[in-house]
């Protein structure tokens, strides 16, 4: 059902699913990366599933319906994947500046699979704003050397990074059938919110033994 409002929502169906597009559901657009963006959720949800005992019922449960749904996108491959994922091996290799922190990307590792995104290296303005006013050109020049030395260096040119082929949409559709989930979309936002239940609840640690506070009497029936 879900896949007929996309292809109401799309004029002219094609091969690949066009990122950005309406998807038939309000507010919810065509996402460009899905099979890398739910391998790198599912594999942080499952890094963070650690924490919780084995015996943990919500551990077990969770885990369960992680691996299955990662196991059906692991299982649909886009054409030339295995190439493209050999040379970005090889460039991750070779530059890892650029994909650490001040680099052109940002490189996420979870449970054996990476996710690649391009950082947004525009600067604010006010950066430079505070350059106006009555400054003598030596001290001018001084404040733009510190500016220039806090920046980032730019990598664009040196990397040229190519993102993942892109799944066809027969592909897409197949996997959103064996999920059950709805659209591809609705999958990644429910993996989304897994992960950041998952981090809460390990933060506080939900899984500890409960213990009366100061000065309070539990009553035995």
């Amino acid at each position: 059902m879900r896949n007929t409002l996309r292809l109401l929502a799309v004029v002219k169906p094609g091969r690949y699913l066009e990122a950005g597009n309406p998807t038939g559901l309000t507010g919810l657009f065509t996402h460009p990366a899905p099979r890398s963006t739910l391998l790198y959720l599912y594999g942080a949800t499952l890094d963070k599933l650690q924490a919780f005992p084995d015996h943990s019922v919500y551990r077990q449960s969770t885990e369960v319906l992680t691996k299955h749904r990662m196991k059906i996108i692991e299982s649909i491959k886009p054409e030339g994947y295995d190439e493209w994922a050999k040379k970005a091996a090889e460039k991750i290799e070779k530059y890892p500046e650029a994909f650490q922190p001040g680099g052109n990307y940002v490189l996420k590792s979870a449970g054996g699979h990476d996710l690649v995104m391009h950082e947004d290296k525009e600067f604010e303005d006010e950066e430079w704003a505070s350059l106006e006013g009555p400054r003598s050109s030596e001290e001018k020049a001084a404040q733009v050397a510190l500016l220039r030395k806090g920046r980032r260096q730019d990598y664009s040119k040196i990397v040229k990074w190519e993102s993942e082929p892109p799944l066809e949409a027969s592909q897409i559709s197949d996997a959103e059938n064996q999920i059950g989930g709805g659209l591809i979309e609705e999958v990644i936002q429910v993996a989304e919110g897994e992960l950041k239940l998952v981090e809460t609840m390990a933060e506080s640690e939900v899984y500890a033994p409960l213990h009366p506070a100061e000065g309070v009497i539990l009553l035995r029936g």
